[in-house]
């Protein structure tokens, strides 16, 4: 079933189109993801197709009955607490609209009044209100941001599971890669589309730029021959060629595609240099109110750190490299800086911009000249001469994120750091940004949920959760590996009756000893001093025998199943249960429990099944 078809559709800013005469047709199952850089038109794309926005020129047509939920970048809440504004109006049941709301972080601020919710909390609920929906369309704008990683775990399950259509823009390539089975590329105007998830899409974009270069090269030999031939006419006619020969050296010293950008910028080698002392964290704690959210931690960075910082919503992460970067006291203990460090903080807010400031006035500095530095890291990140020449007012909100990070690049620091910094950034940029890490000399803590930016730029975490904190080495993989292991155990406890949920400790320093707990469902399993100390698996090791493979596989089926019965059993006593509020609302908790253990169970078995089919085995 045909659920929207567009034709011809346009629109475009002051000079220049965002995408033209473009073509698309949305059916019944169609798991569409829409990528490009910042200010291409995806969210205005989005709001065409969703119908709350008429293109410039084009036709869009939707089924009759066709209902569409939208979850906007600007997303607001209306009503007096948040318990209240999400069941007003909604086509489900409260049960259900708190449950999937707790699963998105909310569970704390469900009596709280709507005005005194954060930006990340309404979004995080009109995202909630979204799911719950009986929509034969989803059309979300960047769903993953201020989700923590389970979070985005479960919703990527929520959305696997989802039958309807689904049409989003995020820049988290992991869920892109999980979720969708189409992209739509924008690209300077034109648009392409791909079958297949955001590998597909990367593998298909590389063989068009190859084939775009093979061309660039053809056209440019073509036009070498024609110049070598113009310029052996006869002395007599050369004046006549003069302006074929003219047109021709132009067209060799010009190219049709955009140079390819490259972190390799000689920025580099502009950072100053760092001294052995960078930031040194001496039994700080921190808390707000009664709560406190991390206690005597003792962390030394190291001049070429490469840290991530993770944990559930609300634990803290911000406020940590709020205190390393030295924006915040910390409650008690205290934090020293090294003498040549130059300290640069990208945060979720971002600098304010004058709008009627030009791009390469705000990155030289005003009144300043802007001289081949400047222009090397605007090119980098996709700020071409039109768009550096551009007032600030003009651009999109992505674009002015992108503003923001690269001039907190252009101060040159050697210490910087990044809270959430691939929020309202497109892929194409957080390349560039992993790219520019990559050979950047200094140090580096982040605050991120995108795993796959974690993944590449980061050496070690620090896991926040329950009142502690504590660093693990191997990076964010290690981190997942131990957190399914402490799930897991934790499964096995309640099973075992214990009820009580695993707890591990790990260092609270980078080179002392001090240990902390670590809850279950958020930070590691296991590990040891930041320093090395922990007791690591052996190099080589080829993990767990065939045999054993075999049996937690089938063991993970079974748990799917039980769960899955639950969850069915739940739902028939949800329909039958009448007007007992209470008992509805005890049968819902116990259905979100069944949902979390469902979801946990699959993850397990997906960790599982990806084992075996590496190693190769039958099953």
């Amino acid at each position: 079933m045909i659920l929207v078809d567009a034709k011809g559709i346009s629109a475009a800013r002051p000079g220049r189109a965002l995408f033209d005469d473009l073509d698309i047709t949305i059916r019944a199952g169609d798991r569409i993801g829409i990528v490009g850089i910042n200010g291409s038109g995806k969210s205005t794309l989005l709001s065409v197709l969703a119908g709350s926005t008429e293109p410039e020129s084009g036709e869009v047509r939707r089924g009759s009955v066709v209902r569409a939920a939208t979850l906007e970048q600007g997303a607001s809440l209306h009503g007096g607490t948040l318990r209240e504004a999400l069941v007003v109006d909604s086509e489900a049941e409260a049960w259900e609209v708190e449950a999937v709301a707790d699963r998105l972080g909310l569970g704390d601020a469900f009596d709280l009044p709507v005005e005194a919710l954060s930006g990340g909390q309404v979004k995080r609920a009109a995202l909630a209100r979204a799911l719950v929906s009986e929509a034969d369309l989803l059309v979300l704008d960047e769903p993953t941001n201020h989700l923590d990683i389970d979070s985005i775990a479960w919703l990527e399950d929520r959305l696997a599971a989802f039958r309807g259509a689904l049409l989003v823009v995020t820049h988290d390539r992991h869920f892109l890669d999980r979720v969708t089975t189409r992209i739509l590329e924008l690209d300077r105007g034109a648009a392409h589309v791909h079958e297949g998830g955001y590998t597909s899409y990367l593998e298909a974009r590389s063989e068009r730029a190859a084939r775009a270069d093979a061309a660039e090269s053809k056209r440019r030999n073509l036009a070498r021959a024609e110049l070598a031939w113009l310029r052996r006419g006869a002395p007599a006619r050369t004046s006549k060629p003069r302006a074929r020969i003219a047109a021709a050296e132009k067209l060799i010293g010009t190219s049709k595609q955009p140079e390819a950008r490259s972190g390799m910028l000689p920025l580099h080698g502009l950072t100053p240099r760092l001294g052995d002392r960078v930031v040194e964290l001496r039994g700080v704690s921190h808390s707000f109110g009664d709560r406190e959210l991390f206690s005597e931690v003792e962390l030394l960075l190291d001049p070429r750190e490469r840290l991530g910082v993770v944990g559930p919503n609300g634990s803290g992460k911000s406020t940590l490299l709020d205190i390393m970067s030295g924006r915040l006291e910390p409650t008690s203990g205290t934090v020293a800086f090294g003498s040549t460090a130059q300290i640069a903080v990208f945060d979720q807010q971002g600098r304010d911009l004058d709008p009627e400031l030009r791009v390469r006035e705000a990155v030289a500095g005003p009144g300043n000249p802007v001289d081949w530095t400047h222009e090397a890291l605007m090119d980098a990140f996709w700020f071409d001469a039109d768009a550096q020449r551009a007032p600030i007012g003009t651009l999109s909100g992505g674009e002015r994120r992108r503003l923001q990070l690269l001039l907190t690049l252009a101060a040159r620091p050697n210490v910087l750091f990044l809270d959430e910094p691939t929020n309202d950034l497109d892929a194409e940029t957080l390349r560039q940004l992993e790219d520019f890490l990559d050979q950047w000399p200094g140090a580096l803590v982040v605050v991120s949920h995108d795993r796959a930016f974690l993944e590449r730029v980061v050496a070690d975490v620090i896991v926040l959760g329950d009142g502690s904190a504590g660093r693990l080495p191997g990076g964010y993989a290690t981190y997942r590996e131990q957190r399914l292991a402490a799930q897991a155990s934790a499964r096995a406890g309640k099973v075992a009756g214990t009820g009580a949920p695993a707890r591990a400790a790990v260092s609270g320093r980078s080179g002392g000893s001090r240990s902390g707990g670590v809850p279950a469902g958020g930070g590691p399993a296991g590990g040891g001093p930041a320093g090395g100390g922990g007791k690591q698996a052996p190099k080589g090791a080829k993990g767990p025998s065939p045999s054993t493979l075999r049996h937690r596989l089938r063991a993970a089926e079974r748990e799917m199943e039980a769960a899955r019965s639950r969850c069915e059993d739940l739902r028939e006593a949800l329909a039958t249960v009448g007007g007992d509020h209470e008992e509805l609302a005890r049968l819902g908790r116990d259905l979100a429990d069944a949902t979390a253990r469902l979801d946990t169970a699959e993850e397990t078995w997906l960790e599982l099944a990806d084992q075996v089919e590496e190693r190769g085995l039958d099953i």
